[in-house]
């Protein structure tokens, strides 16, 4: 795949205190990249380096083969859309979208060109002579986001642009952005917190903690074969389900034990082949487990009782307790179950994850 931004060896420092650490980071021409993590994990900063708003400490970026590391924002190519909408009050959507052409000297012709192309993409044309004060909130981003596309750029980059919208609005825009990316097959990279946006916008997600990448992969890749626990705990909600105990190795079959109880691995994909005995985590995703009937061909079956439940409607989450552990489980949204009653749930350990105890590395 042809590249469209290439990171090297990027790092950025606010005097002793490391915000990105020695980053690599190649996006292909066309895709949809997100940049995924906690609060304070570096993910606008990236984003903010790559837009030129913020001077780099060490490396280089380079956008469509040219080293921008020290170009002004302006002189990148990019159009950057922010989470807030940042409209100028006093001027109509038109205007806002048109604004930035103007600045630049085109002519009028081009530039109303551009200004009727973006507002037929999002679907904004019968908003153009409104001001921001007028608009909902999904207006104003779709506006916020039409100024951006006005540039004609080749990089988008989205820093949070659905946060601050409600629930419904933000499900909408995100069909709108996705629907965007496949009409203009431009680069975008697009920072969010929520692994919902990561998961249905990317093509690939870069999940990020303390500066570093600490996986880059697909969205299945990434939820199915997390590359660590910490990944595996941050995608999903609820969480996996761990258990703690030990890997081992008997007679060729490899076998994971917690307290009294043993999970057979006969099926499990071992990352980097067959490793080594000792402690580990044993993590499994809450709609991998099963219940009722359906526990009679699960190659491990535990007894619970159930300490809570919330109903989704198209689903239901169930928290129960085997033994001391605590444990969520997906069912059925018509499940028929109650606090307090006993439940006996199963798995196959093949859909497991296992992780080093000490590096926390998927086995």
């Amino acid at each position: 795949m042809e590249t469209s931004i290439a990171i090297n060896n990027l790092s950025l420092s606010f005097g002793n205190l490391e915000v990105l650490k020695d980053l690599n980071l190649d996006v292909g021409k066309g895709e949809f990249l997100v940049l995924l993590g906690s609060s304070g994990c570096g993910k606008s900063t990236l984003l903010n380096c790559i837009a030129g708003l913020l001077d780099v400490t060490g490396g280089q970026i380079f956008i469509g083969g040219r080293n921008v590391t020290w170009e002004e924002p302006s002189q990148r190519g990019i159009g950057m859309v922010f989470q807030s909408y940042a409209l100028y009050p006093q001027m109509t959507v038109g205007g806002n979208l048109s604004f930035g052409l103007k600045n630049a000297g085109l002519p009028k012709a081009e530039i109303e060109e551009r200004v009727n192309r973006a507002a037929k993409i999002l679907q904004i044309e019968p908003l153009l002579k409104r001001k921001p004060a007028a608009l909902s909130g999904g207006q104003r981003q779709r506006a916020a986001i039409g100024r951006a596309l006005v540039r004609d750029a080749d990089v988008f980059l989205f820093d949070e642009p659905l946060s601050n919208l409600d629930a419904k609005l933000r499900a909408d825009l995100r069909v709108e952005i996705k629907q965007l990316h496949q009409k203009l097959h431009n680069t975008m990279i697009y920072v969010t917190h929520d692994q919902i946006e990561a998961m249905t916008l990317a093509d690939r997600i870069a999940i990020m903690r303390g500066g570093r990448i600490l996986q880059l992969a697909s969205p299945n890749e990434i939820y199915n074969r997390p590359a660590s626990k910490y990944v595996a705990e941050f995608i999903g909600s609820p969480t996996m389900n761990f258990f703690e105990g030990s890997l081992e190795e008997i007679g060729g079959s490899y076998a994971f034990k917690t307290g009294d109880t043993v999970f057979p691995l006969d099926g499990y994909t071992f990352q980097n082949g067959p490793p080594a005995s000792g402690d580990a985590w044993f993590g499994i995703r809450p709609e991998h487990m099963v219940s009722g009937a359906e526990t009679a061909n699960a190659p491990v079956r535990l007894d619970g009782k159930v300490e809570l439940v919330e109903p989704l409607g198209s689903d239901t989450l169930a928290r129960i307790t085997v033994g001391e552990r605590t444990l969520w489980v997906r069912l059925d949204g018509q499940a028929d179950i109650s606090h307090g009653d006993a439940i006996q749930v199963g798995f196959d350990p093949a859909r497991a994850n296992i992780f080093d105890k000490a590096t926390e590395n998927r086995n």
